[in-house]
Formats: C-alpha cells, sequence, structure tokens
C-alpha cells in the first residue's frame, strides 16, 4: 500500500456523507480510509480507497475510486469535474442498468481490468465487446424526448462553433505552423468555412444520442472471466448529445493506423449497426451510419488543435493529427466540402 496523504475528500466523515447522499450506504459510517494506490494523470489524480466501518456494514463498499483535480497550494482542487458529476446524478439513474459504474466512486479495479496499456490497441474480440456496450448505451438515449430537456443541451449556435475552431487554429498555427503544409491549412479553412452548412446534421435534432466523448479503449473496462459482468465505460467527463458516430470515429478513425482500420472498421461498424438495431432503433440505416462516419472523421482534424490549445502533450496530439489524415484520404472526407 502507498504511503501517500489523503486529501480532505478522502476522509472517513465526507465518505460516509457522500455513500448516504447516494442511497448505498445505511445508518452505518465509514471509521477508517486507507489509500491503497493512486493515479496521476494530467488533469486529474485517482486515489483507491480501502474503507472499514462501525458495526455491521452487509452490502456496503470496501473499496471506492476517488477522481478529482490536482490541488492547488490551499488545498483546492484545480477542477470540479461538474460534468462527470451531473452524469452520474442525472443520466445514470435513467440509463439501464451496467454499460458504465453505478456510480462515479464504484471501484472495479477486482472484477475489470483494462485490455492493453495505453497506445497498444485491444484485440478484435475485445473490440467488439467495447463496440457492442457502445451501441447498448447509445440505443438506450437515441432520440430520447428527454434530450435538450432535463437531460443535457443541444449546442445549436454553428457562429460559436465556427469562432472558436477559428481561434484554437489561429494559435496552433502560431505555435506549429510549419508542421501544416498548404494543403493541410487549405482543409482546415475549408472546413471552418463550411461549418455552419456541415453543422446542420446535429440541428436536426433527429438521429442523436448521448456519446462518451472520449471513447478510447483505455477508458473501458472488460470483465474478468467469471468474475465481472459486462464491459464498463468510465471518465465521463465530455459527454454530449450528438451523433453516436463521434464515439466511433475517435476510438478508430483518430486512433488507429491504416492497416488496422483496412482490417476492422468495416466489421466492427457492421456490428455496432446490428446490435443498434437490435436495441430497437430504426429509422437510421447502414448508409446513414457510414455518413455520419465520414462526417464524424472530417470534424475530428480539429481535435488535435484542441489537444495542443488545452497542453495536452504532443505525443498524443501529433500522433492523433497524422492518423486523422489518413483516415480522412482513405475515407473520400473532402468531397464533404464541396
Amino acid at each position: 500500500m502507498t504511503t501517500d496523504p489523503l486529501p480532505p475528500a478522502a476522509g472517513a466523515e465526507c465518505l460516509t456523507a457522500a455513500l448516504h447522499k447516494s442511497g448505498v450506504l445505511g445508518a452505518v459510517c465509514a471509521c477508517n480510509v486507507t489509500l491503497v494506490s493512486s493515479l496521476k494523470k494530467l488533469r486529474s489524480h485517482t486515489f483507491r480507497l480501502r474503507l472499514q466501518y462501525e458495526g455491521p456494514a452487509a452490502g456496503a463498499p470496501v473499496a471506492l475510486i476517488l477522481k478529482m483535480g490536482h490541488l492547488d497550494g490551499t488545498g483546492r482542487s484545480s477542477y470540479a469535474n461538474r460534468r462527470e458529476i451531473a452524469f452520474y446524478r442525472d443520466v445514470v439513474p435513467a440509463s439501464p442498468a451496467g454499460g458504465v459504474p453505478r456510480c462515479l466512486l464504484e471501484d472495479l479495479t477486482d472484477s475489470h481490468f483494462i485490455a492493453t496499456e495505453w497506445p497498444l490497441p485491444p484485440t478484435l474480440e475485445q473490440y467488439e465487446s467495447i463496440v457492442q456496450a457502445l451501441a447498448h448505451f447509445h440505443g438506450a438515449w437515441w432520440d430520447d424526448p428527454r434530450l435538450g430537456v432535463s437531460v443535457g443541451g443541444y449546442v445549436d449556435s454553428s457562429d460559436q462553433i465556427q469562432q472558436t475552431l477559428v481561434d484554437q487554429f489561429a494559435r496552433f498555427t502560431d505555435r506549429y505552423g510549419e508542421i501544416l503544409s498548404p494543403e493541410r491549412r487549405d482543409l482546415y479553412e475549408k472546413l471552418f468555412d463550411r461549418a455552419p452548412r456541415l453543422l446542420a446534421r446535429h440541428q436536426t435534432h433527429r438521429n442523436l444520442t448521448l456519446i462518451h466523448g472520449d471513447a478510447h479503449p483505455w477508458n473501458f473496462f472488460l470483465p474478468r472471466v467469471g468474475i465481472g459482468a459486462g464491459v464498463r465505460l468510465i471518465d465521463w467527463e465530455g459527454w454530449s448529445i450528438d451523433t453516436a458516430t463521434d464515439d466511433l470515429a475517435y476510438m478508430m478513425a483518430m486512433l488507429w493506423y491504416t492497416d488496422r482500420r483496412h482490417r476492422m472498421e468495416r466489421p466492427l461498424l457492421d456490428l455496432y449497426h446490428a446490435t443498434l438495431s437490435t436495441h430497437g432503433v430504426g429509422g437510421y440505416d447502414r448508409q446513414a451510419l457510414d455518413d455520419d462516419y465520414r462526417l464524424s472523421t472530417l470534424w475530428l482534424i480539429t481535435r488535435p488543435i484542441g489537444q495542443a490549445a488545452n497542453n495536452i502533450p504532443a505525443r498524443v496530439w501529433w500522433n492523433n493529427l497524422e492518423r486523422i489524415m489518413l483516415a480522412v484520404d482513405d475515407l473520400g472526407c473532402r468531397e464533404l466540402l464541396d
């Protein structure tokens, strides 16, 4: 066990209050919290905690995950993680069981595992499980009447989106201008110019769902044989209402090199669509999925620009940029700008 100090939010009193509020703890209270391990990422710090209780606590969690921003000099978290908190407060209780952790604090370490160490991709069989889990979640929220009303909000201001992208691109080229060829600069400029027309797909408010927004395979927990049940998708900081293919294109077009995409992309899209259909999604044929996938892939050329603007390391955004450009060419996405 690690000897790193516990943050105040991991204290027994704070965790007892959170567990009582979520309804997973009866009248007992936590009396002792031990830090098992911790993991620091660029924006967050995740702690695995082990709990002991005062008296019998049948069914109470013996381990929890606490995720928070890095603490500043005053002991305050660097970010409040409001989006993920809202997801577990508003979305999870209204979603079918499975697919996501029951609560933000649920510890899945003993029952589930992450398929591979970044950046190595999982196997085809593991990707099939991941894609089916995504289809299950997307299908549950597909064109749900609560979208944009009581759950999430539609982003309809194409002018605001367009200006944000233009500003980020200007900062990127000021700093990394040599990286982009004239042809690629022209591609970005055409995309920004056509943004209002391309965003009309989203503004129909049809065939939309809740998406994860960061659906890389290392955010999926796969079940351990004979122990875990079902794939679980974690880290819901970037969820929104959008086309489902945003998650799929990020997972495959953005993160795979050409050989893997050529071998696995279409079979997995076929499986996704078939699974979506079994969950009752109609009026969205296989061609519509392909059309949305190409559009999502095109929009993803802006993701590395945003990552660079938010100080994501170059080892991440640079590879993302090169891979997504390969996918744009393979899928004929430039035709969407004509």
